[in-house]
Parts: structure tokens; sequence; C-alpha cells
């Protein structure tokens, strides 16, 4: 895992195509923005999850 500090309006870049910005910082909360091609998908972990139960259920069913 890489581990990295930013301040608030610096970026991180994952590949040539995805950028993740820091928003804001509020205790213990941040806030970022991630910047995507249209076809790469972009979920909360607790949003990906249900997706990927739900396609699970459905190839039993």
């Amino acid at each position: 895992m890489l581990v990295l500090s930013r301040v608030v309006g610096e970026l991180i870049s994952i590949g040539d195509t995805i950028t993740v910005r820091v928003l804001d910082i509020s205790g213990g909360n941040v806030r970022f923005g991630v910047e995507a091609p249209r076809h790469v998908n972009v979920h909360r972990c607790e949003v990906y999850e249900r997706i990927q139960s739900k396609r699970l259920r459905d190839r039993r069913d």
C-alpha cells in the first residue's frame, strides 16, 4: 500500500488517465474528487460491494 500526504488542492495521479484531488479536510474527514474516463467505474467501497453482491445473486438465479 502506498501512503501519501497531500494538502488541499494537490493531486494524485493513477496511471495516465485518473487523478484524485484533495478538496477539503475537516476534522477526521477528507473530501476528494476523482477524474477518470467515462469507461472507468468509480464507486465508494460500500456501493461497489452492493453491486458485486447483486451480480453474484443475479448469476445464481
